[in-house]
């Protein structure tokens, strides 16, 4: 479970997303929907394609984007490894919300995230 020591300042969290709701699978996600957020507050929002899914595509994609911070439900130690060397935080574990409830969750200080991680 990640420790949000960014609270209060600007980030960039990224949520994979199936249809309208967290991904079970970060590799898996069809949509990436990226928060741009200022002193707590979501300043925009953004729904972008998922690339090509391949070993090591998706941390250096969301490291492009400038993103801050990853919020998932199922994740292997792979990605994890690439996405904290690409100086992105990770909340794993989190329960299937749908993507404005999250962050919500996290910007109040209560997203749950429990460790939920892929055995690759």
């Amino acid at each position: 479970m990640a420790e949000d020591k960014t609270l209060g300042k600007h980030r960039k969290i990224a949520i994979p997303a199936e249809g309208n709701v967290l991904s079970m699978h970060f590799g898996k996600a069809g949509v990436f929907y990226i928060y741009e957020t200022e002193n707590n507050q979501v300043i925009s929002v953004h729904q972008h394609q998922a690339p090509e899914h391949y070993d090591g595509v998706y941390p250096l994609w969301l490291k492009q984007k400038e993103v801050t911070d990853v919020i998932s439900e199922g994740i292997g130690q792979k990605a994890i490894d690439s996405l904290l060397k690409a100086g992105i935080n990770v909340f794993d574990g989190a329960p299937v919300k749908s993507p404005d409830e999250l962050i919500a969750d996290l910007l109040s200080g209560c997203l749950q995230s429990i460790g939920n991680f892929c055995d690759h």
